[in-house]
């Protein structure tokens, strides 16, 4: 049985801070399809995404992260809906039009967070998204995020 790609892996020329595979000094975080329209990442906190304290994760990183996972989950989503395999043919993009995260509680600095990202919708050049950063079994963080399909050059 083969090992899944992540979507990052798929998208050419990704050289995001949070999920291009082509920024090695990046969080290179990493997607998966679990259904039609879900996805799923674990991400490994390093000791610098810390917060002030040193065993709760920062929150900017959870914003990146989240906003990672849901743009590219919007990118892979835009190829399914043209019929194509991520990275083939035209380039297709999606960036933030809204990122709106409410955070819950603490993340723990010591073990893997799990982002859930589901699509609720889509309309025109629009991709809605709602996601959710859990650490342990606990929702620390959720988010509900628009991605804005751009041109391919952008």
């Amino acid at each position: 049985m083969t090992e899944p790609v992540a979507i990052q892996d798929q998208i050419p020329a990704n050289h995001c801070f949070g999920c291009g595979p082509e920024n090695d000094r990046g969080l290179q975080i990493k997607s998966f399809w679990v259904g039609d329209d879900e996805t799923h990442c674990q991400f490994t906190p390093a000791p610098e995404h810390c917060a002030g304290p040193t065993h709760y994760l920062n929150g900017g990183i959870i914003a990146t992260i989240i906003d990672c996972h849901t743009i590219c989950t919007a990118i892979a989503d835009g190829y399914r809906q043209a019929g194509r395999q991520p990275g083939t043919g035209d380039k297709i993009w999606y960036a933030t039009g809204r990122l709106d995260v409410h955070y819950k509680a603490p993340a723990a600095m010591d073990a893997p967070v799990t982002l859930r990202a589901k699509i609720t919708g889509r309309s025109g050049r629009k991709t809605t998204l709602h996601c959710t950063l859990t650490s342990g079994d606990r929702i620390c963080a959720s988010a509900e995020v628009v991605a804005v399909r751009v041109p391919d050059n952008w």
